[in-house]
């Protein structure tokens, strides 16, 4: 007998809110409990474009500014000469010249989640190398790392005298209502229930892998980077800022800002978005994102322009069948 495959789900949001979600499959391989839509999904790297909003409401509250100078955000920490006329708007947009095979190795995913020391301890420890030493990279060439949003992560934790974590829930969870928005992989679903588990592994090999073991996700230290979770619905309201020019959350102009990619070489990456030029169907420019910790995979499409944003999310780190999801969404969509 074929074993069922894990969960797949699909959303459409537009201005309104969220128009259509379904969910199919499995919370855990060779089970038969399926998902619903209470179920939390994880969603890996798609957490940077909330970092990068985060603070862009600190800047709209007056307490940073885009262009703050390295030394102003990190007070105390040594500054390398390297790193002169590189703002946090760089580091944000992967232009800074951050290389993650330098800034983190392999050394902090294995010795991080035994780091005795709190979260933005571990972090600060992460930018003190990084920035006292100089660019492991280009400057002003597109290169996609993960310690780029450590160090955004740092600077709000400065800003604001509390873990990221905390002002996540402060500033994005909470005046948004994204009740379920948590970190780490999720244990419970919304009504406090089971939840889908993350997969290694894939096909018949697949491993479901209960979240209280620590390797259910990365280092909470890479958090901003990648450690959030909430339900499909939760997840379309973050999305309806980008669609209702900041829906009374950021101003426009500040909506505009972070959907707008970063001059320089290589892939046009806006504030925690890939930015792509419009498409026939798009009506004007696309953000798109895909997030993955390797247990999980989500990916979302937001045409501002159509007035529609579209979520493919899967318990499993392939993520073929979630972009593979994307374009039926889509066609669905123009159909209706």
């Amino acid at each position: 007998v074929a074993l069922a495959p894990v969960a797949l789900a699909g959303g459409v949001v537009t201005r309104e809110g969220l128009a259509w979600s379904g969910v199919r499959g499995v919370r855990r391989f060779g089970a038969n409990d399926p998902a619903t839509l209470d179920d939390r999904w994880h969603f890996g790297s798609n957490t940077k474009a909330m970092t990068a909003a985060l603070f862009a409401r600190l800047v709209e509250q007056g307490r940073t500014q885009w262009d703050a100078p390295l030394g102003e955000l990190f007070p105390g920490i040594t500054i390398d000469p390297g790193w002169d006329g590189t703002t946090i708007r760089d580091f944000m947009g992967h232009r800074a010249g951050v290389k993650d095979a330098a800034a983190l190795g392999m050394v902090f995913f294995i010795t991080a989640r035994d780091d005795p020391r709190s979260l933005p301890e571990q972090r600060a420890a992460v930018v003190e190398r990084v920035l006292g030493a100089p660019p492991s990279g280009p400057k002003g060439v597109y290169e996609y790392s993960n310690a780029d949003y450590m160090i955004v992560g740092v600077a709000i934790e400065r800003i604001t005298g509390a873990p990221w974590e905390a002002a996540m829930r402060a500033e994005v969870y909470g005046p948004l209502g994204l009740t379920t928005g948590g970190f780490g992989a999720p244990i419970n679903n919304a009504t406090g229930g089971a939840n889908a588990w993350g997969h290694r592994g894939a096909g018949s090999g697949r491993i479901a892998m209960d979240p209280a073991d620590p390797g259910a996700d990365n280092p909470l230290a890479l958090g901003p980077a990648g450690t959030s979770h909430m339900t499909l619905g939760d997840y379309g309201t973050w999305l309806g800022v980008f669609l209702n020019e900041g829906a009374g959350w950021l101003k426009s102009e500040t909506v505009a800002t972070l959907s707008a990619p970063l001059a320089g070489e290589g892939t046009p990456y806006g504030l925690g978005w890939i930015v792509l030029p419009g498409r026939a169907w798009s009506r004007g420019p696309i953000l798109t994102h895909d997030g993955s910790n390797t247990l999980w995979y989500a990916t979302a499409v937001v045409a501002p322009g159509l007035g529609a944003a579209f979520i493919a999310l899967t318990n499993q780190g392939d993520g073929a069948a979630a972009t593979g999801l994307m374009p039926g969404l889509i066609r669905a969509f123009e159909a209706a």
